[in-house]
C-alpha cells in the first residue's frame, strides 16, 4: 500500500492554515502545520515532508529566507517548495525560483489550481525518489557483480594453480620424490580442494541470494540439533590447528529460521574464528534466550579486528581480507553472505573485538514465528 503523502504548510495566518489543511485532507494528503519560519525549518528536518507550501510574507523570517535555509541544509535540500504569495510582481516570483522553489501559487488561490500543482510536484518527487532508489540498487548490484567476478578470477584461479601445480609435479617427478615430499604435496592438494569447495558453495549461495532464486523456508527448530552437524564438521578443521572448539548451546532453545541459511552462517563464522585463532587457541559457540529472541555468539582467542576495519567487513563494495594465523586466505564473501542471510531471517549480526585478544560475533534471531495480530 502506498504511504500517504505528507505536505508541510507554512503560514502565519490561522485561517489560511485551516483552509489549506482541509483542502489537503479532502484530497487524501496528510498536512503538517508551521506558523513561522523557525518552526518550519525544525519540522522539515524532523518529518521530512514530501512537499512544502511556503508563505512568502511572514514576520521575523520570510518565506525567501526559509527557502534559502532549507536548500542549504543537506537534510532538507531535496524537499520541493511551492511559494504561496499574494505578491504577483514578476521580480518576486523570479527571486523565489532562484532560491530553489519549484513553483508558486498566488493568494487567494484557486483550489483546483493549487491541487493540480501540488499533485504534479508530489508525483515528480515520487519519480525522483524512485530513480534515486533504483540508482542505489544498481550500484549495489554492480558492486556485488564486481565482487563475484573478482573472487572467481583471483581466488578460484589461485586454487586451481595450486591443484594443477602440485598434481603436475606428482605426475612428472613422482619417482624422484621421497615419501615425505609426496605426503606434503598431497596435503596441499587436499587443502586446496577443501578451500575450493567451500568457496564454490559460498559463491553459489551468494549468486542465488542476489538473483532471488534461493528458497526461503523458515521453521521453528531446535538450535542445538540444527547445528550439530555443522559444529562436528568444524571440529576437524579446528583439530588441524589443535584448537579447542566448545559448544554450550541449550538443549531446549528453539529458533525460527531457514535451516540452510543458518547452517551457512554458522559454518562461515566458525570457519573464520578457526582461521584467525592461533594454534592451541579456543573457539566457543554459545546461546542465550532473551524474551522472544535467541542470541548466538561465536567467540575466539584469535588476532582480533581493528576498530577501523570492523565496518568494512559487511560492505560489498569494499574489499577487505586478512590472512589467517596459518596463512589461510579468504575472500570476504562469507561475512557478506552471513549478513544477508541473518537479515533475511529478521535478525541482526554484529561484532565485538579487541586486537590481540580475539573477536566475538553475535547473531540475534527470533525464537519462534511471530503471529501478527
Amino acid at each position: 500500500m502506498n504511504k500517504q503523502s505528507l505536505v508541510l504548510i507554512v503560514d502565519d495566518n490561522p485561517q489560511n492554515l485551516k483552509v489549506l489543511g482541509y483542502t489537503l485532507k479532502e484530497n487524501g494528503i496528510t498536512p503538517a502545520i508551521a506558523k513561522h519560519g523557525a518552526g518550519a525549518l525544525a519540522l522539515a528536518k524532523k518529518k521530512k515532508p514530501d512537499l512544502i507550501l511556503l508563505d512568502v510574507m511572514m514576520p521575523e523570517m520570510d518565506g525567501f529566507e526559509v527557502c534559502k535555509r532549507l536548500k542549504q541544509n543537506p537534510d532538507t535540500s531535496d524537499i520541493p517548495v511551492i511559494f504561496l504569495t499574494a505578491k504577483t510582481e514578476i521580480d518576486d516570483v523570479i527571486a523565489g525560483l532562484e532560491l530553489g522553489a519549484l513553483d508558486y501559487v498566488t493568494k487567494p488561490f484557486n483550489t483546483k489550481e493549487l491541487m493540480t500543482r501540488v499533485n504534479t510536484h508530489l508525483e515528480l518527487k515520487k519519480a525522483k525518489d524512485t530513480i534515486i532508489l533504483q540508482k542505489k540498487e544498481l550500484q549495489q548490484a554492480n558492486a556485488a557483480k564486481d565482487k563475484f567476478f573478482s573472487i572467481i578470477s583471483h581466488d578460484l584461479g589461485n586454487l586451481f594453480n595450486t591443484l594443477m601445480g602440485f598434481s603436475s609435479l606428482l605426475i612428472t617427478h613422482g619417482e624422484r620424490l621421497n615419501a615425505e615430499q609426496k605426503e606434503d604435496f598431497i596435503k596441499s592438494i587436499s587443502q586446496a580442494s577443501k578451500k575450493g569447495y567451500n568457496l564454490l558453495v559460498n559463491l553459489l549461495e551468494w549468486s542465488r541470494s542476489q538473483t532471488g532464486t534461493i528458497a526461503f523456508k523458515p521453521a521453528t527448530l531446535n538450535l542445538k540439533a540444527l547445528l550439530a552437524e555443522t559444529i562436528e564438521l568444524s571440529n576437524s578443521h579446528a583439530a588441524a590447528k589443535n584448537i579447542t572448539l566448545l559448544s554450550s548451546l541449550s538443549e531446549t532453545t528453539t529458533v525460527f529460521v531457514d535451516q540452510n541459511m543458518l547452517e551457512t552462517v554458522i559454518r562461515n563464522l566458525l570457519s573464520n574464528a578457526i582461521k584467525f585463532t592461533p594454534v592451541n587457541g579456543r573457539v566457543e559457540i554459545a546461546s542465550q534466550e532473551q524474551d522472544s529472541e535467541v542470541e548466538i555468539s561465536i567467540s575466539d582467542t584469535g588476532v582480533g579486528i581493528r576498530p577501523q576495519d570492523i565496518d568494512k567487513l559487511f560492505k560489498v563494495g569494499i574489499s577487505h581480507t586478512t590472512p589467517g594465523t596459518a596463512k589461510e586466505k579468504g575472500t570476504g564473501l562469507g561475512l557478506l553472505l552471513c549478513q544477508e542471510f541473518v537479515e533475511r531471517n529478521s535478525g541482526q549480526i554484529w561484532i565485538e573485538s579487541e586486537v590481540g585478544k580475539g573477536s566475538r560475533f553475535y547473531i540475534r534471531l527470533p525464537s519462534q514465528e511471530k503471529i501478527e495480530r
